[in-house]
């Protein structure tokens, strides 16, 4: 697990993981490993432990002392290494945005989404983001800056590439007048726009579906990521003081069966377009 903030990014985090892997299955120790290298120990475990990036020299020295610099995972570590500095439109905005999860819904190829408290930042009309901001920061200047970033964020649907987007809300979450009738009316119809999207799908769990799987357990959100021939899919779970990643394949993998579950009691997108025509008649 991953705590949430300014981190290292996953790319860095994947490349760490996969080192370390390469050393132990080579049945060497830190300390002999870094002696073989003729490197410092200290650098290494900061290596291993996504503490300091390590260049593509580093990379391919490593790979050449563990045995695998010419196998299909060593080509594919180079190449992450290459590209483990990247840094996209994120970083102006590092003072108010946590640059690892942007950098995440940025490189996704699929996300899948389950949020039983809020509209998320990707679907969010700009009236109802700037109400959820307002109510917990003061400062105008900073309330901006976080406006400017999530529709920045939002604008990662309108590209050619854009991810395809699983999403499934409570009904609670469109209950709830977050800035009053008008604001909700607009988040609305901002919802069914983009369930015109071909690459949106949006599910409602309703009030009358009474209890069910997962609940009280908070949101979460999967970004499938592919890059260099490497599954870095992460997932990430929402809690009252924060929140935390995760990426080994079982967690990965509950994580799905989770989604799958919640999917079973939740409308179509069929039944969740009319739904949302219902409501935004009721707001009028």
């Amino acid at each position: 697990m991953t705590p949430t903030g300014h981190g290292p990014p996953v790319r860095q985090r994947r490349l760490a993981s996969e080192l370390r892997k390469l050393r132990e299955a080579a049945g060497l120790t830190a300390e002999v490993a870094a002696g073989n290298l003729g490197r410092p120990r200290s650098k290494l475990t900061k290596i291993e432990t996504a503490r300091q990036i390590p260049t593509v020299a580093d990379v391919e020295a490593i790979l050449a002392a563990y045995g695998g610099r010419n196998s299909a995972l060593g080509l594919a570590l180079v190449e992450l290494a290459r590209n483990v500095r990247k840094r996209g439109w994120w970083v102006a905005f590092g003072d108010v945005l946590d640059g690892g999860f942007a950098e995440l819904e940025d490189a996704a190829t699929t996300i899948r989404i389950w949020q039983p408290e809020t509209v998320p930042g990707l679907l969010q009309a700009p009236a109802y983001t700037r109400e959820l901001i307002t109510a917990e920061i003061d400062d105008p200047t900073e309330i901006e800056r976080r406006v400017q970033a999530r529709a920045t964020r939002r604008a990662r649907l309108e590209r050619s590439d854009a991810p395809i987007l699983d999403v499934m809300l409570t009904e609670e979450v469109l209950r709830r007048m977050v800035g009053g009738r008008p604001v909700m009316r607009q988040q609305v119809t901002a919802l069914l726009r983009d369930l015109e999207r071909p690459n949106v799908s949006i599910r409602i769990v309703p009030l009358e579906a009474g209890a069910f799987p997962d609940q009280g357990r908070g949101g979460l959100t999967m970004f499938q990521v592919f890059e260099a021939g490497l599954d870095l899919s992460v997932a990430y779970f929402e809690a009252m003081n924060g929140g935390w990643y995760v990426e080994d394949v079982a967690s990965i993998r509950e994580c799905r069966r989770r989604f799958d579950q919640i999917a079973r009691v939740a409308l179509s997108t069929e039944e969740t377009a009319k739904f949302l025509a219902r409501i935004r008649k009721e707001l009028e």
